[in-house]
């Protein structure tokens, strides 16, 4: 992914820049009048426009060939950026796009999230808003799904897809299923290895593969056939048509870019791959819900997203499941690059890790089960450990409900603040140790001098969100990079023979190294 802010033509054209430190949100800056109890605070804060805030001229010199900000990732941008600028920063609008706070501040977050009220707003971003609402609303429908839709109308939608998203009990039902499609995984990493045991340097579209199969059980009831060798060219242009869509839409939302004003030759592109995108995953959609009309799944049987939400409401399930497939793939096998190679280059965590997973399946193809499953604290919390070294996400943004003071700077509302957390995740003020993998930090019973993550800030480690308007999928997600994670370090032990991994920033942080992971077969 573009990992930069600027793009050499932007700092060119003297363009000042804002945009890439997150997503674009449109919303104006209308100061309300606060409530008689928050007057006092607000009139003794700072404006608005005394936010530190980098200049045009620093922006052109830090972004040039040998600045401070040029090539590199845009995580490390905004840690330099908080060492120059502070932690709150204001980045300019451009091109009608409005500022971005930047917020580097846990007591923020708080205040955000707390203050959002019960419709929380939070834009999609706006070619993705685009092409729902105006190239395919007759998929989409008015608002364009959930991750466009606001308001009331978001309210219903979330009611609708909560009891089947999000109840814990009705998520375990999958288990067996994805514990099918993560068997087979283990099948074919088996043989993908090569005379050192080494996997191949495109095994992260290998991960892709089995989070599309996967996603397809969950959302569909389907199997895609994503893990046989004879859907090889399918499969690749599948994944090429999602991380193509994930580079053109940074470069178009995030990176500076007129589209708005002049539907550029990138625009174009983006729109026909996303519309030869939402074809291919239509196509499925069309026959699961075909399937489900001539054999529906009897009472007991694990149906899919799809299949629950069609006697509700057939647009909401159409959209919900086509989300699902498209926003899993890279971001669970991500999530799970990451975590791994933590274990890799750990092997007396992986070996504790191995020793729990063992009371559950004293036999490596012993079935994983809901019930099983419930009491696995040490492979949580590796999970937890790894999410927060390599985080797939760069940070979330929500828009003020109200006036807010941040940091003692009025912030009006309708304002878009950018909380990077992943930044305050390795920071040795609020997780002592930071650079270290130590995933009993997240258990009860610790060693001695092993900080307890209880301890830090409880709004800096959020991966999927906070309060209403959290991560519709985050327990069905988390339930999958469990099940894999436990698959693999069952029947491998792994490690890691190459540089230090690092990540690609996109819209979705991926891996930016070959995964060749070293697998030795463990004996039963």
């Amino acid at each position: 992914m573009a990992s930069r802010l600027l793009t050499h033509r932007a700092l060119q054209e003297s363009i000042p820049f804002r945009s890439i430190v997150s997503v674009r949100l449109q919303t104006t800056h209308t100061v309300s009048q606060p409530d008689e109890a928050f007057d006092l605070e607000w009139q003794s804060a700072k404006p608005y426009r005394a936010i530190p805030s980098p200049t045009i001229m620093q922006l052109i010199k830090g972004f040039k060939k040998g600045g401070r900000y040029a090539d590199i990732s845009i995580t490390e941008m905004h840690k330099r950026w908080r060492e120059d600028f502070g932690n709150l920063i204001r980045a300019r609008q451009i091109f009608g796009k409005p500022d971005v706070i930047l917020s580097f501040g846990p007591e923020d977050y708080e205040k955000l999230y707390r203050s959002e009220g019960v419709w929380p707003f939070r834009r999609s971003l706006d070619t993705i808003a685009y092409y729902r609402q105006k190239v395919r609303p007759e998929i989409f429908g008015k608002g364009g799904g959930l991750t466009t839709v606001q308001g009331e109308e978001w309210q219903k939608m979330r009611t609708m897809l909560n009891p089947v998203m999000m109840n814990p009990k009705t998520v375990q039902l999958y288990v067996d299923q994805m514990d099918e499609v993560a068997r087979e995984f283990m099948m074919l990493i088996t043989d993908l290895r090569d005379v050192k045991h080494e996997l191949p340097d495109d095994f992260d579209q290998w991960l892709n593969r089995w989070s599309l199969e996967t996603m397809g059980v969950l959302a569909l009831n389907t199997r895609f056939g994503m893990l046989k060798a004879e859907a090889a060219e399918e499969v690749k242009a599948i994944i090429t048509m999602v991380r193509d869509i994930a580079d053109l839409t940074y470069r178009l939302d995030v990176e500076p870019s007129i589209w708005k004003f002049y539907k550029t030759a990138t625009f174009k592109k983006l729109m026909k791959l996303n519309d030869d995108f939402t074809n291919v995953i239509m196509a499925k959609v069309d026959e699961a819900i075909v399937k489900y009309e001539k054999y529906p799944t009897r009472d007991g049987g694990a149906q899919s997203v799809l299949e629950k939400l069609l006697n509700v409401n057939k647009n909401v399930a159409v959209v919900m499941s086509l989300d699902l497939i498209s926003a899993g793939m890279d971001s669970t096998s991500s999530a799970v690059s990451g975590v791994l190679y933590c274990l890799a280059k750990d092997p007396a965590r992986q070996a504790r890790l191995r020793a729990e997973l063992k009371t559950i399946l004293p036999q490596k193809d012993s079935p994983l089960t809901g019930a099983n499953m419930r009491n696995l604290p040490y492979l949580r919390a590796c999970i937890k450990e790894g999410l927060r070294l390599y985080q797939p996400t760069i940070g979330n943004i929500r828009t003020t409900a109200r006036d807010l003071v941040l940091q003692g700077y009025q912030i009006p509302k309708g304002t878009d603040v950018a909380m990077l957390a992943p930044i305050l995740q390795r920071d040795q003020a609020f997780f002592p140790q930071p650079e270290a993998y130590l995933p009993e930090r997240w258990l009860s019973d610790r060693p001695e001098g092993v900080p307890s993550a209880k301890d830090s800030h409880p709004f800096i480690f959020l991966p999927f969100g906070f309060g209403a308007r959290s991560c519709i999928g985050k327990r069905m997600a988390m339930l999958e990079i469990e099940i894999i994670v436990a698959r693999i370090v069952r029947q491998f032990e792994l490690r890691w023979n190459y540089e230090d991994f690092k990540m690609t920033t996109r819209l979705i942080s991926v891996p930016a190294n070959p995964l060749k992971f070293e697998l030795n077969e463990v004996e039963n």
